[in-house]
């Protein structure tokens, strides 16, 4: 039993990387690390947010900018919108968790710089409402959503979908695209 069950996850997941890396989608991926990369050549910073396993890959894609990938080389400037426990409380206490990106987007952003907004429904409101918000201040904004894209995906002008209906696999595209994404702009601003 418990063989089988691996093998239908691992099915799984192989078929949502079939379907989420089509020629179309990595023409998507590579025109949202051209915008990355234009943001950290102009002195800008990439922002992340998402709940839940997005927020966990926010940090995740933040830490892999700040730190580094592949190579020794200088930090790069990654926010994730998700960590500092006091301003998501009080802001959440105080606003509403629909706020908790938004406001910090309000405190934090400036215009030509980029936030990553990952849900995997696409339908998440503080993260739709962090979009809404930095879209005001300038700040290029790009997707990374479920298969059916939800409402983010008329919200952002950028959008990878991984194409599954299952939030795990969803997720592991995500992560997949983010490391990839990662790899790029290491490379080109860094060299090989």
């Amino acid at each position: 039993m418990l063989h089988e069950i691996f093998e239908a996850s691992i099915s799984a997941h192989q078929t949502a990387i079939e379907k989420s890396f089509t020629s179309a989608q990595i023409q998507i991926l590579e025109t949202i690390t051209a915008e990355i990369i234009r943001c950290f050549r102009d002195g800008r910073k990439l922002m992340l947010c998402g709940n839940g396993g997005s927020a966990s890959d926010s940090q995740h894609i933040a830490a892999e900018f700040v730190g580094r990938f592949h190579r020794e080389r200088r930090g790069l400037p990654a926010l994730a919108l998700t960590t500092d426990t006091s301003i998501l409380t009080a802001v959440a206490n105080d606003y509403s968790y629909d706020d908790i990106f938004s406001r910090q987007i309000e405190a934090l952003g400036v215009s030509g710089d980029v936030l990553i907004a990952i849900s995997t429904s696409g339908n998440s409101k503080n993260v739709l409402k962090a979009v809404s918000r930095a879209q005001e201040m300038g700040i290029i904004c790009i997707g990374f959503t479920g298969v059916s894209g939800g409402l983010l995906k008329d919200k952002t002008p950028l959008t990878f979908k991984a194409i599954s209906p299952l939030t795990p696999h969803i997720q592991e595209v995500h992560i997949t695209a983010l490391h990839a994404i990662s790899e790029a702009v290491e490379k080109v601003l860094f060299g090989s």
